[in-house]
């Protein structure tokens, strides 16, 4: 082609599902010349809760961004707002990857790039270890620049931890946290180093004060939620991860970066499996470890499971109008 891929990466704005489209997006950029662009969309509420098969664009929240021709070359999408507009693209010109498992048929899309722990399968699943996402080396370490003057003069080793909170399968009770709280900083002082942590929107506000009160007292940084987010910094100065095992996207994250990843055990309220797969996974790949209360130090090679996809895109891509052959882990 003469000109750059047009891309959209659409989801429905939440910054875990909206990282994982635009992180793939920005991946086959870096291997060939595109055009990104994030699309926002919501279903009117009246709406939302009608099958994939039964919705309709005009069922959009108008606060929705444009889905209109021109289509782009590559549709990119995740999350489950997005599957019954992926379902009506495939087939226009557009090739159309769905990242995630969609819990339909995947031979209604070109390419689904799923996370391996989930276990799918189809001529077009293309699996990886974790989600797409948007880190990579060169993006934290510019990121890192603003927070370089609180975060280079910390105590080493510096230890980043990420807590996420409730969900289906996984709780933080105000006991839990405290014992994990307990825990982080034992750790931290055994070894006189700092602390980055970070919460998610997850967190319960009571597990959130538990924890700033018992780890503020340690030399770095607890993360308050105001003003401009430190966590790539966090992952760029850190020597540690420390990542509760409620979040796979997390784990990617931190496993991307080639540092220790020691995963910090939750309270089960449902099924974990997925999640047990994945950190399994983690840990033959050498990244991860389940955290026994003291800071190991190892070597692996970083996981580039997000590139790893974007060259599954172009292939499917150049393959066009041929035979597609894209799922396997290789």
């Amino acid at each position: 082609m003469t000109r750059p891929l047009r891309i959209w990466a659409v989801s429905d704005g939440r910054a875990g599902i909206a990282n994982q489209a635009l992180g793939l997006a920005e991946a086959v950029g870096r291997l060939v010349p595109c055009a990104v662009t994030a699309k926002t969309v919501r279903w009117r509420s009246a709406f939302d809760w009608l099958p994939a098969a039964l919705k309709a664009p005009a069922m959009l929240d108008p606060a929705s961004d444009p889905v209109a021709p021109p289509w782009p070359d590559i549709w990119i999408a995740a999350g489950r707002a997005t599957l019954p507009l992926s379902i009506r693209m495939k087939g226009r010109g557009p090739l159309v990857v769905q990242v995630q498992n969609p819990r339909l048929d995947p031979a209604l899309f070109d390419v689904v790039v799923a996370p391996a722990h989930d276990g799918i399968q189809g001529d077009t699943v293309f699996e990886i270890t974790g989600s797409p996402h948007r880190i990579t080396p060169g993006r934290i370490a510019d990121e890192a620049q603003a927070f370089a003057a609180r975060l280079e003069a910390l105590p080493r080793p510096r230890v980043a931890a990420l807590i996420g909170g409730r969900s289906t399968a996984f709780d933080l009770p105000d006991t839990h946290a405290a014992d994990l709280a307990a825990q982080i900083a034992q750790a931290v002082e055994a070894v006189g180093g700092s602390l980055m942590l970070t919460f998610s929107r997850r967190t319960p506000e009571a597990a959130r004060a538990i924890m700033t009160r018992r780890l503020d007292a340690l030399p770095g940084w607890v993360w308050d939620g105001t003003g401009d987010n430190p966590l790539f910094a966090f992952l760029h100065f850190a020597d540690h991860i420390l990542v509760t095992e409620d979040s796979a996207n997390m784990a990617a994250e931190a496993a991307s970066t080639g540092r220790p990843v020691h995963v910090l055990p939750m309270v089960a309220r449902g099924p974990s499996g997925k999640f047990a797969r994945l950190h399994a996974d983690l840990a033959a790949r050498g990244a991860a470890r389940a955290f026994e209360g003291e800071l190991e130090s190892w070597r692996y090679e970083p996981l580039a499971e997000t590139d790893r996809a974007a060259r599954a895109v172009i292939e499917a891509w150049s393959a066009r109008g041929q035979p597609q052959v894209v799922s396997g882990r290789s």
